[in-house]
């Protein structure tokens, strides 16, 4: 696993690769943080979004690249404010989401933000 943390304004403040994590989930990790932080919900919620045909299709190719599959996880404080994100690789997606899942609730915050994006 490869785990990334940013703070609000998308800046890489603390990262961990166990041993033998694939070298490519080092930029993944980042960048599925990097898509939670900029767009204040999930990765997997972004995935879903730009499929063909959906609002959102092509976004991925934008602001360096973004990664639209399951991992990545906005963080938000009691008020509802975005302070940062975490973006985990490494592993399946669904166990990908579940250990940035862990790490959001490890701080105290247990329900994902709502957006306006969400039905």
């Amino acid at each position: 696993m490869c785990i990334a943390v940013l703070d609000s304004g998308g800046i890489l403040k603390a990262f961990a690769r166990m041993d033998d994590a694939w070298l490519g989930s080092v930029d993944v990790a980042i960048k599925k943080a990097k898509t939670a932080c900029f767009f204040g919900m999930t990765s997997g919620q972004i995935g879903e979004l730009s499929q063909p045909g959906g609002p959102l299709y092509g976004i991925e190719h934008s602001n360096d690249g973004l990664i639209s599959f399951p991992g990545g996880i906005p963080v938000v404080d009691e008020d509802g404010v975005l302070i940062g994100a975490v973006g985990v690789s490494g592993s399946t997606v669904e166990n990908d989401h579940q250990v940035a899942k862990a790490a959001v609730e490890s701080i105290g915050v247990t329900d994902l933000p709502e957006h306006p994006w969400r039905t």
